[in-house]
Formats: structure tokens, C-alpha cells, sequence
């Protein structure tokens, strides 16, 4: 599976790589690796402001309070979407590592997960280098799940998306 992943990631860089940010270019796609793993997309609506989705399966298990059964590490399948706002200059004067933060909603299903519903909170960083369709992102997302069962969770991943 890893080395499809590492496919479509060469794959899309060598069809897109052009001389463009990737802020310009308003729609990414990518993979993110972690908490969950699967596909990343991002839609740029403003200078500042985004909207992220994820689609992608976990193996964690219970890893929410208040979940009552064993960890057994059964798979999951994941979708999110999140309003995310970028402060370019936090970190950096030149813009090239945003901050971003933002709120969102996470629907997961499988064996004992089906209809379960969330709210999340995400914080990050991204990375974009000048003069390239890229960003490569790292998030810590605390999360609220509210169906079926209430209980506290923490998603992370890894990242990157090509703009097109």
C-alpha cells in the first residue's frame, strides 16, 4: 500500500510541477498519513481561508473516551471537512509557513463506528515553497465525538497536497 501511495505523490508531482504557488492555484489534492490515512484535498476560497477534506480509513481501534469495547483495532473508514483560517506571518515574514487553525466535523463508519459524529478543532503548520504547486502539512486535531457515544480524541497526520 505504501508504495502506492509513493506513486500517485510522484506521479502528481511530475504531471503539475509548474511555476506556480500553490496558494494561486485554489485546489489541491494529495495524501495525509497518520490519524487517518487516505486522501487530503484543499479548497482555497480566500487569501486566508480554506476549506480541507480527508477521506481515508484508521486501524486504531477505540481511541475515544467513552467508548465501552476492547481496542481490537478495527478499521475504520474516515471523512472529514474543515474551515481552516492561516496567519502567514506568525512564524515567518516571507509567508512560506503559515499557521493555520480551524473547526470541522468528522463521520466515521465500520464494525461498532457506524454513524459516529464529531466535531473537530485544528491547529497546524504548512509549508509552501515559492514557485512550486505544493504544500506539505502537519495537524494536531482534537476531537469531540458526540454520536453515538460521547468521548475525547486527538487526530494527527502528516501531509501533502499538489494544486492544480
Amino acid at each position: 500500500m505504501k508504495n502506492i501511495l509513493y506513486a500517485i505523490i510522484i506521479l502528481l508531482l511530475v504531471i503539475t510541477f509548474q511555476n506556480s504557488d500553490a496558494q494561486s492555484k485554489k485546489f489541491g489534492l494529495g495524501v495525509i498519513v497518520g490519524e487517518p490515512t487516505g486522501l487530503s484535498a484543499k479548497l482555497w476560497t480566500s487569501n486566508t481561508n480554506a476549506i480541507a477534506f480527508g477521506l481515508g480509513w484508521s486501524v486504531e481501534g477505540y481511541r475515544f473516551d467513552g467508548f465501552d469495547s476492547d481496542y481490537d483495532r478495527v478499521t475504520r473508514t474516515h471523512f472529514h471537512v474543515d474551515y481552516l483560517w492561516h496567519s502567514f506571518n506568525a512564524l515567518s515574514p516571507s509567508g512560506q509557513f503559515p499557521v493555520f487553525y480551524g473547526i470541522g466535523a468528522r463521520i466515521n463508519s465500520g464494525p461498532e463506528y457506524t454513524g459516529t459524529f464529531a466535531v473537530r478543532g485544528i491547529f497546524g503548520i504548512e509549508w509552501l515553497p515559492h514557485n512550486t504547486p505544493l504544500d506539505v502539512f502537519v495537524e494536531i486535531v482534537p476531537t469531540l465525538s458526540l454520536v453515538s457515544s460521547t468521548g475525547f480524541g486527538i487526530d494527527a497526520g502528516f501531509g501533502l497536497r499538489v494544486f492544480f
